[in-house]
């Protein structure tokens, strides 16, 4: 191994023990304007409160003002996928109405339409055209990515 070849593993070595995200796999690294990564199929950001749907890392629509969860019911983080979505939904743990819903946890975490000016109880909520939007493109199984 030459005297390089020894740098460049010494420091890429030392970087991912520091916690650097330089060196992450182009999946993970953000794409097309957003900070999510190629393989979302729908990109949330919390801090921006903003929405986007993508494809293949392109942004296909969005972003899109969103609001999420308050104090104490956060909105989780991470990749997940679609797992149900119901057009019609109530939520019975909080008798309200969740239309155009798209579920993305076993816990009732979903993207629907609700009012964006104030917290959920973890939902993503959009304006009532974006969550049209998002229902009718998400399937089953898509990938929605969630950043802070």
């Amino acid at each position: 191994m030459g005297m390089l070849s020894k740098i460049g593993t010494t420091v890429a070595a030392v970087a991912l023990t520091a916690g650097a995200t330089s060196f992450a796999s182009p999946a993970a690294q953000a794409h097309d304007g957003t900070p999510c990564g190629a393989r979302a199929d729908a990109c949330l950001d919390l801090s921006s409160s903003q929405a986007w749907l993508m494809s293949n890392g392109e942004v296909t629509y969005g972003p899109v003002p969103m609001s999420s969860g308050k104090p104490g019911y956060e909105t989780p983080t991470g990749m997940f996928h679609v797992t149900w979505k119901n057009r019609d939904h109530w939520s019975q743990t909080y008798d309200a109405p969740m239309p155009y819903s798209v579920f993305f946890t076993n816990n009732g975490h979903a993207i629907h339409e609700g009012n964006i000016e104030r917290g959920s109880h973890g939902c993503v909520r959009l304006r009532h055209a974006a969550a049209k939007k998002f229902f009718a493109e998400l399937e089953p199984r898509d990938h929605v990515q969630i950043t802070w």
